[in-house]
């Protein structure tokens, strides 16, 4: 099924500061903003039913508009334009009279100076004319130019079917271009330093130099759009009204049940018509792009207010933060402590993680605290995190880098009351206890190693007891350059944090510290400290006289693979070991 549209929809209107100007029913109205006020100000003159008027422009200075009308038989005759005079209080007495007036040919037309308007006519050419509508100056213009729009005092965009330009009108030259296929509609920002650039489903944001700043697609076709005070651009579809940043950040602000044409955005208010050209106001919820806006222009006591008081939720803000690179921001909206772990392993924060981590208490979760804590230096939080995992191996190896030789003697006793042989013997190396070295080897039947340990330290009584059990075909030759391997001695026990990496510590993590700051302070750096307690300790070990520990011989949950208990030794290791 094919549906053809046989009138516009779309009503024409121009706004003036605090004021809409729109057409209804072949009458000029006047709708004013905030106080709702609806007038009518002239009635147009009757023309051909097939002609529909579908662009205004207004002169304040002269009290003028200019009503272009397109013809939507293409078998009709030309397309025209009329420029009207408006008394300045017409409308406001209730006097509604028939509007004098001038009807010419031509394309578009708009104002381009205090009693000056720039005319397109069927030929291409640019016509400047006065407010008496007496041609001051023609202008030839190559390219294919089909329209016109209003680009400030003195000049204006021209249109082809694969570009826009920038024309001085005085100078006759183009000052820039861009290069945008079928652009429909212009909408100049409230400064004249910003336009957006409609097409069908596009959306392009430029500067005053035609310079493109962002591209949006949208997948329906676009309807309107309008700026708001702030510069943030908004727009509508057949069902959304939507936003975007001049950088192109975007998103949903609302859902619509029918389709409207945006007019003008003051605060919360969205000032639109209706297809039936009737006056609305819809409410919206601006704080989410008045959020984003002030991260992307770094307006750090405005996020700071809205981070306190607005109600920013949802996963949408969160990907937004990490994908701007604001982890830490987005730790003030979040409640999940899966969530939180991650933003905050992002941005460093190992506090915010190590609370994150105590609430999971998921071996995964810890494996990765661990990691980024040793990528700090924040050696304490390691061995919290290795010790909630029964991660043995490493939790040994951070006791011998850190000089803790006392912790590694119950790391030694742990192993055998867990019946880990090999981490038993591993640690007796770290330790450099001998006889405990001798004693494991001969419990996995290795006495031939244990002789040769024993032997090679002078441990003389034990490797002549060992030698008695051996027949004499088995006791190995002791090599003539046989070497003693002892650990080194540690220069200093390392209790205290080794130097911590500098994490950056932005104006937000000021604040939730409770720290006075202000935005000048959002680029420093400072170094991050955090002090962890709860390392292991006597009572915790529960060692004290041959008790036992705290560790079941098999590994319960969240432990990691390969701590399966191991009866056996592999000989070429052990004499790599040796």
């Amino acid at each position: 099924m094919i549906i053809f549209k046989l009138e516009r929809e779309r009503p024409a209107s121009v706004v003036h500061e605090n004021s809409v100007f729109f057409i209804k029913d072949r009458f000029l109205r006047k709708y004013t903003f905030g106080s709702g006020k609806d007038v009518a100000v002239l009635q147009l003159k009757h023309g051909d039913s097939n002609c529909q008027p579908n662009c205004l422009s207004y002169n304040p200075a002269e009290s003028s508009i200019i009503v272009s009308t397109v013809n939507s038989s293409k078998s009709a005759g030309t397309t025209y334009y009329e420029v009207y005079q408006i008394g300045k209080d017409r409308g406001d007495r209730g006097d509604v009279q028939m509007g004098e007036g001038k009807r010419m040919k031509g394309v578009t037309a708009v104002w381009v100076a205090r009693n000056r308007y720039a005319a397109l006519d069927s030929s291409g050419k640019l016509l400047v004319k006065s407010s008496s509508h007496e041609t001051t100056k023609t202008i030839e213009l190559t390219g294919g130019i089909d329209y016109i729009y209003y680009a400030g005092t003195g000049t204006v965009l021209l249109r082809n079917p694969e570009s826009v330009s920038l024309y001085d009108i005085q100078q006759k030259i183009t000052v820039a271009s861009v290069r945008i296929p079928k652009v429909v509609r212009v909408v100049w920002s409230n400064d004249m330093s910003h336009l957006a650039l409609l097409c069908k489903r596009t959306i392009a944001i430029c500067n005053r130099k035609l310079e493109l700043k962002a591209t949006i697609h949208e997948s329906v076709k676009i309807k309107s759009a309008a700026w708001n005070e702030q510069g943030v651009l908004i727009y509508t579809t057949a069902n959304h009204i939507k936003y975007t940043l001049h950088n192109g950040d975007n998103g949903i602000v609302r859902t619509l049940d029918l389709p409207i044409y945006i007019s003008a955005v003051k605060d919360n208010n969205v000032y639109c018509l209706d297809r039936e050209a009737k006056p609305r106001v819809l409410t919206i919820d601006s704080t989410e792009f008045k959020f984003k806006l002030a991260l992307v222009d770094k307006k750090y006591d405005e996020v700071l207010h809205m981070v306190r008081n607005a109600n920013l939720y949802g996963q949408a803000i969160i990907a937004y933060l990490q994908k701007k690179g604001y982890p830490e921001v987005a730790l003030h909206f979040v409640k999940d402590p899966k969530t939180r772990f991650n933003l905050a392993v992002e941005c460093g924060n190992i506090e915010v993680a190590m609370s994150a981590a105590q609430t999971l208490d998921d071996a995964a979760v810890w494996e990765k605290l661990s990691q980024i804590a040793l990528q700090q230096g924040n050696h304490q939080v390691v061995e919290i995190a290795y010790q909630r995992t029964k991660n043995f191996e490493k939790l040994s190896f951070l006791y011998l880098i850190t000089g803790n030789m006392e912790k590694l003697r119950k790391m030694q006793k742990i192993a055998e009351h867990r019946g880990d042989t090999n981490s038993h013997y591993q640690n007796t190396l770290y330790t450099g206890d001998v006889a405990e070295r001798v004693k494991v080897l001969k419990s996995v039947g290795q006495r031939g190693l244990a002789y040769l340990c024993a032997k090679t330290h002078g441990m003389e009584e034990e490797a002549e007891a060992i030698a008695g059990s051996l027949p004499p075909e088995q006791i190995p030759q002791v090599p003539e350059n046989a070497k003693l391997l002892k650990p080194g001695v540690p220069i200093m026990k390392s209790d205290e944090n080794w130097p911590l990496l500098t994490v950056s510590k932005g104006i937000f993590d000021k604040v939730a510290a409770g720290e006075t700051t202000s935005a000048l302070d959002a680029d420093a750096g400072v170094d991050i400290d955090v002090e962890v307690e709860g390392a292991w300790g006597d009572e915790d070990l529960k060692l004290e006289d041959g008790s036992e520990p705290d560790f079941d011989k098999s590994d319960g949950e969240g432990s990691g693979a390969g701590w399966d208990v191991e009866r056996t030794l592999n000989c070429h290791q052990i004499w790599i070991l040796l």
